[in-house]
Formats: structure tokens, C-alpha cells, sequence
């Protein structure tokens, strides 16, 4: 893990009760797109938010226009060579660090590019579920995305147009006239599909075992350390509400505002990459 830099004077008070708070052990971290910015994966609501130019594919779009899924497997194709190409960022080592040394008990992110684990954190609650599988919605027949890629590869010899931008989603920015050019493949196990990447869609619910699973684990946790979420959405916030309710301290590591900053009991606006690799030298070094 790299050298940080200095934490700003104003920030110094806070990462100590940071620090007292995370020296107490089980911790339950709930991680969002700000962990990831610095691995080349943009977030969706910050000061570069993809959010702020880009609409993202929904479930209803994906599921119901098939000119929109085309254009989402044609725009996926091309961006996930960025997400599996990222690496795990010193946040990422630190939060695994922090695990092995017994204080992190639980993991749950709402990314969906596996950096948590390819940093060294296990048993990794993907709240979202993850961009590295795909699954059929005809017969439900989930895959490796290294298979399906490698599918598409063969199908698209000549396909693979440069890109300056690629979402959190693994969605890449192309113009509409490539569009045409792209050949979907269909799923192996049933010949048919539509296949879809494993995650949850903007407008889709996250299954009900995996949101239950997140609850009883910051419902046993001994402080809450939410990551590089704004908090906008209730998907996570829910979990944040859950700990303020049974009165389970709350920590917000964050650069700029989030939704439940009124909740927190510690509150660090600050780069992730330098909190955390700090956190993690005072309290696993």
C-alpha cells in the first residue's frame, strides 16, 4: 500500500474517534461507489458522477426493449475491459486489512466490480450482486462473465470501438451508429435467454434473503462504517436507518455530502484513500 498523504488539520479530531470507534471490533462496513473512483471506476452522484450525463440502464428497459438491451450488451462489451482491467485501490487493501486484523466483521458494497474481494476482504455481501456473472431470464442458468466475453469475442472479430467513458455498471459510452454492428449470443444452457448481467438494475428490488442477510448483520454489528456512499438511494440508507434505530453507532467516511450524515456519530469528509490507509496503519499495522 502506498504512502497517503496528510489528512487536513480538520479531519485529524475526527479520524481519532474514527479510530476508538473501529478499535472496538465488529465493524460492519457498507461500501458504495466512492471506494472504487480511485481504481478508475467512476461513481454515479459525486463531483464526476455519471449520474450528472448518463441515464442509467433500468430493469423495466432492460427487460421489456429489446433495441435497449442490444444497446446495453453493445455498450457493455466494450466497458468491461476497464472493470475487469481495475485494480483493488489502497481503501480496498486497508478494509481487508482491517478484516484480517479482527475488527471488520462483515462486508456488504453496494459495487458491483469485486474489488472488495480482489483487496483481500472475504465473505463479501454484494448487495447488487456482481458484474462478473450473467444470468438467463428465461431459464435461470447463471455463467461466468469470462465465458460469455469470450463468446462475444468470437461473434464480434471486428467490434471493439475505443471509449472514453465507462459507468459503474460496466456500461460504456458509444455512439448509437456503432450500435448496429454488434451480434448478441444467447444463453448456453437453454439456447435461448435474454441473458443479463448479475446485478440489480436501477428500478429493480434486490432479493429479499440478500437484503434480510445485510440486516441481521447490522443488527449484530458493533458500530456501522459506511464507505463512499452518498446514501441517496434506500437501498442502503435502510441499513443506516436500522443501526441509528437500535442505537448502533454510525460512521460516514464520504467526500461531500450524503443522506445520512444527521445519522452519523462520526463523520470524515475526506478522501477515502486517505482515511482508510491511515485507519488501517494506527489500528492493523
Amino acid at each position: 500500500m502506498t504512502a497517503a498523504p496528510p489528512l487536513e488539520q480538520e479531519c485529524a479530531g475526527s479520524l481519532d474517534a474514527l479510530a476508538d470507534l473501529v478499535a472496538d471490533g465488529d465493524v460492519v462496513v457498507l461500501s458504495g461507489a466512492g471506494l472504487s473512483t480511485d481504481s478508475g471506476i467512476p461513481d454515479y452522484r459525486g463531483a464526476t458522477g455519471s449520474l450528472r450525463r448518463h441515464t442509467p440502464m433500468t430493469y423495466q428497459t432492460f427487460t421489456r426493449d429489446p433495441r435497449g438491451r442490444h444497446r446495453y450488451w453493445a455498450r457493455s462489451y466494450v466497458g468491461w475491459r476497464q472493470i475487469r482491467g481495475a485494480r483493488p485501490n489502497d481503501g480496498h487493501v486497508a478494509v481487508g486489512e482491517l478484516q484480517r486484523a479482527g475488527l471488520v466483521a462483515a462486508v456488504i458494497t453496494q459495487n458491483v466490480d469485486g474489488l472488495h474481494q480482489a483487496g483481500g476482504a472475504t465473505g463479501v455481501v454484494e448487495l447488487h450482486g456482481g458484474l462478473d456473472r450473467t444470468v438467463c431470464l428465461t431459464c435461470g442458468d447463471v455463467a461466468g462473465r469470462s465465458e460469455l466475453d469470450e463468446r462475444l469475442r468470437q461473434a464480434n472479430p471486428t467490434f471493439g470501438p475505443r471509449v472514453d467513458e465507462v459507468n459503474p455498471d460496466g456500461d460504456a459510452e458509444l455512439p448509437d451508429e456503432l450500435l448496429d454492428g454488434f451480434v448478441m449470443v444467447g444463453c448456453l444452457a437453454c439456447g435461448g435467454g435474454p441473458l443479463k448481467p448479475d446485478v440489480v438494475f436501477f428500478g429493480e428490488t434486490v432479493p429479499r434473503d440478500r437484503v434480510e442477510q445485510c440486516f441481521a448483520l447490522v443488527e449484530s454489528a458493533g458500530s456501522l462504517l459506511v464507505l463512499g456512499s452518498s446514501l441517496t438511494v434506500m437501498s442502503g440508507y435502510r441499513f443506516v436507518l436500522r443501526a441509528a434505530k437500535l442505537g448502533i453507532p454510525v460512521a460516514i467516511v464520504n467526500s461531500g455530502p450524503t443522506r445520512g450524515d444527521a445519522k452519523a456519530d462520526v463523520r470524515i469528509d475526506a478522501p477515502l484513500g486517505v482515511v482508510l490507509p491511515e485507519l488501517a496503519l494506527r489500528l492493523a499495522g
